[in-house]
């Protein structure tokens, strides 16, 4: 009998994980501005509420899954595979300062500092110099703006579904 609630948690936590990587992949691909240089969205928030309910690694899982699943509906784009990895660390980010620790404002504006600035900013234009063949330097000044103004959004942004939705939904729904 013990086996069937593992198995109904387990498929619940799917069916969630599910609805959040269909989020991700509508807020990131069809709710952004996207040039090659620079992408603003709200992609950030479904692997931020993965982070917190589900852990790093679940999160980084379904970052990756996300956007593949994402690249081969709409791609917009050759695939490469460091911004794969840089979403996997995007969720794994949010899961380690948020998931099952109080999540409060500094623990949210660590995880958008990690994010914005390590990822987003360093290892994406990273990544850009390689597939556009610019020079890095010449990418980060616009990249860097973006980016600095990206941290208090996804500080707020996160803040505000923490404290409205997220908190009510993990009541709901007991993961």
């Amino acid at each position: 009998m013990n086996n069937s609630k593992n198995k109904k948690f387990n498929t619940s936590k799917l069916a969630y994980l599910g609805l959040l990587i269909a989020l991700q992949i509508i807020f990131s691909r069809f709710i952004s501005i996207n040039t090659p240089i620079v992408k603003i969205g709200f992609g950030f928030l479904p692997l931020a509420v993965m982070g917190i309910m589900y852990g790093p690694l679940t999160a980084g899982i379904c970052a990756v899954v996300a956007d593949i699943i994402g690249l081969m509906l709409f791609p917009t784009g050759a695939y490469f595979p460091g911004f794969t990895l840089t979403e996997f660390l995007t969720g794994y980010a949010y899961g380690y300062f948020l998931y099952n620790k109080p999540v409060t404002l500094n623990r949210i504006l660590a995880s958008s500092v990690v994010v914005c600035i390590l990822l987003n900013l360093l290892l994406n234009t990273y990544w850009l110099t390689i597939i556009l063949g610019k020079g890095y330097l010449a990418l980060l000044p616009t990249r860097a703006i973006k980016s600095l103004a990206m941290i208090p959004v996804q500080a707020i942004t996160i803040s505000l579904a923490y404290e409205k939705f997220i908190l009510k939904f993990t009541n709901l729904i007991k993961v």
